[in-house]
């Protein structure tokens, strides 16, 4: 079995499935199944980390509680989650006995708190704590003193506190505790960051702390309206979706790690810190399919704010708080996880052109004000202007869904999301005819585009849609087709696509984006990539739709078996060397499983979420008014209910998959 080992360390570098995550809706900490948290970014999801080891080794910082002799002394591990939360809980056995550590962070009400409780199980079995706080991606070592029972570390802006009751002492510029811990006994320990230039806040009461954070967890996860077999799955993919969310902005990132790579030792390593467009409509499916109302109103409020201004400057990527501004540079005092460098901080492809963004966008809005039932003045004038830079800019080449580093190209799923931007106008004009736009001009532009993709983004010698305009190369985007209505899953065309896709595209029994080139022609990058297990999904959804139930269920449950013991999947899979590769967790695969769970369920068995109508009302008025200008009102609207599917229409008009 690969196991690979960090350059400077004689520590193996644990697995990425091998790390579980916690967070407080600001930030994450990933936890090894060895007790040690190798990565944490303070006080947000972006800012530096003050624990690296994850791209690095011991030197760049980690937080590690664990029986003394660790790992030689420990004889078994196992590890949970509480059920329905983000409270993990790790037992460790020794020949001394078992302890457990239970890990978490409380929803913030001031600064980010990070609770470690050590508890006795069996016997009594000695510990060590080992804290090596290293700010700034580790490079950055903080001044340590003590005030108290506190241990204060301060570096520049930076400033975090250690509260327990455990003496600590100092070995090699690492913060030391020794300890035994004997049956029925527990020890905690406190890290809060702050800002240097306040003083430490007083520390929480720790047992209080972990359980108010356990029962706000199973409150909120309690609500999940998905009754079908994959309940647990959708649960634990609802929760890593909801950790990764921003609460004080909406924002959703697509994952709490950068530069975990896409395949190992490679360069293919991209931070992920940030907020994708091109997830908004799967990611508002699912959680109003989950039941998840608000949140999915939250993201759609993020979404206006983020790309407000001019909208043929439109990013695919922005901050959490709606910044544009992602310059990417490369940290080159970490080696990167499993030797994989660079390791970058930022986003380049934030600043690519990428016509499918415009789709994205158009289609999430139509769905949350079919949610909601109506449809601000201001939200709609932001997309008429979006229609009116797509009336010419659809025809510009560009970047494409994955973020290619080489030559821009007229790649098919991005005219095809084009044509999903103009098909959502159109239809919500078609429901609510009192708002203005030029629903004739918009008619004619949908069917232009719709056959110009039957007729340079299908190759009939493949019987197949492929990459790009008059290319032979496949794309699993081209799975999308169906997804979004631009053709029935039974077309002849969408068949052969899915087809060609599982003869050439499936890697180890997943699917991968496309093939790559060792030289880069394809997309700028030299390397390889493991399958990717967002487009996976799609192919569960389509052969779903187009009458392969069995092998649909099939593939989901394989996609299933290769979450972590966690329930928790990154953004790709080796299939060579059986193991998660990219950024972990990673909100694009869970949103993903969860549409796909839910699609599976036959109609008939369907559950109505559970809060959809007192989230519906419990939407705030104050919020709805901000984005809606003074003496102008809102549009109700009508008629927006799942149906039949209609047959597609002269100009290619297929109904998308509409939700419950």
């Amino acid at each position: 079995m690969h196991r690979a080992v960090n350059r400077r360390t004689s520590t193996p570098a644990p697995r990425i499935e091998e790390y579980g995550i916690i967070g407080d809706l600001q930030t994450a900490a990933l936890v090894s199944r060895d007790g040690s948290i190798d990565w944490l970014c303070l006080p947000d999801f972006a800012s530096a980390a003050c624990f690296a080891k994850l791209l690095g080794d011991e030197r760049h910082g980690y937080w590690r509680i664990a029986p003394a002799g660790a790992p030689e002394s420990v004889t078994a591990v196992r590890r949970s989650y509480r059920e329905g939360t983000l409270v993990l809980e790790t037992e460790m056995d020794t020949a001394d006995g078992t302890i457990r550590v239970i890990d978490c962070m409380p929803t913030r009400k001031q600064f980010p708190v990070l609770i470690r409780l050590v508890q006795g199980m069996r016997g009594r079995v000695p510990i060590r704590m080992e804290l090596k706080l290293r700010f700034d991606y580790g490079d950055a070592m903080p001044w340590v003193t003590r005030s108290g029972r506190q241990l204060i570390a301060i570096s520049g802006p930076n400033a975090v506190a250690l509260d327990t009751r455990a003496e600590t002492h100092g070995e090699d510029f690492t913060t030391v505790a020794e300890m035994m811990v004997g049956e029925g006994q527990g020890i905690p320990f406190q890290l809060t960051w702050f800002p240097s230039n306040q003083g430490p806040p007083s520390p929480a009461d720790a047992w209080y702390a972990i359980e108010t954070t356990s029962d706000w967890w199973q409150q909120w996860s309690s609500a999940c309206a998905y009754l079908g077999p994959y309940r647990a799955a959708v649960i634990r993919s609802l929760v890593t979706l909801k950790a990764l969310t921003h609460e004080p902005t909406g924002g959703i990132v697509a994952a709490p790690t950068t530069s975990l790579p896409e395949a190992l030792g490679g360069v293919r390593n991209w931070d992920y810190r940030y907020c994708w467009i091109r997830d908004a409509t799967l990611t508002l499916e699912a959680l109003m399919l989950g039941g998840y109302h608000a949140e999915a109103l939250s993201w759609r409020d993020w979404l206006l704010r983020a790309a407000a201004g001019d909208v043929s400057k439109l990013q695919i990527m922005y901050g959490a708080y709606g910044d544009r501004r992602l310059d990417e540079w490369t940290v080159n005092w970490l080696p990167g996880y499993e030797g994989s460098s660079p390791v970058r901080i930022g986003n380049a492809a934030s600043r690519q052109f990428q016509l499918d963004v415009y789709g994205e966008v158009m289609s999430a809005l139509h769905e949350a004000s079919k949610s909601e039932g109506m449809i601000s003045a201001a939200q709609w004038d932001f997309q008429r202007a979006l229609m009116d830079y797509l009336e010419d800019g659809w025809r510009q080449p560009d970047e494409g869904i994955w973020e290619v580093r080489a030559e821009r190209r007229h790649f098919t799923h991005s005219k095809v999301m084009a044509w999903v931007a103009v098909d959502r106008a159109v239809r919500t004009l078609e429901h609510v005819p009192e708002l203005e736009g030029p629903i004739g001009s918009w008619r004619a532009l949908r069917h232009d585009i719709h056959r110009e993709v039957l007729e340079r983004g299908f190759n009939s010698e493949k019987n197949a849609f492929t990459q790009s305009y008059g290319s032979g190369a496949l794309d699993a985007s081209l799975l999308r087709v169906p997804l979004v209505g631009f053709l029935p899953a039974r077309d002849p065309r969408v068949t052969g696509t899915i087809e060609a896709i599982e003869r050439e595209l499936m890697d180890g029994g997943f699917v991968r984006r496309y093939l790559t080139s060792g030289s880069g022609e394809v997309d700028g990058l030299p390397g390889d990539e493991g399958a990717f297990l967002p487009c996976s999904f799609w192919l569960v959804d389509c052969l779903h739709m187009s009458g392969r139930s069995e092998d649909a269920v099939c593939l989901f449950e394989q996609l299933l078996a290769v979450r972590n013991d966690l329930g928790l999947l990154s953004e790709e899979y080796d299939t060579g060397a059986e193991r998660l590769v990219g950024n972990f967790p990673q909100a694009f695969s869970h949103v993903s499983l969860i549409n796909s769970a839910f699609l599976l369920l036959s109609a008939a068995h369907r559950p109505v979420p559970k809060q959809q109508a007192t989230q519906r009302r419990a939407a705030s008025d104050g919020e709805r008014q901000r984005l809606q200008p003074s003496g102008r009102t809102h549009a109700r609207v009508h008629g927006w209910h799942a149906g039949p599917a209609p047959r597609p229409s002269t100009d290619g008009r297929a109904r998308a998959r509409t939700l419950p």
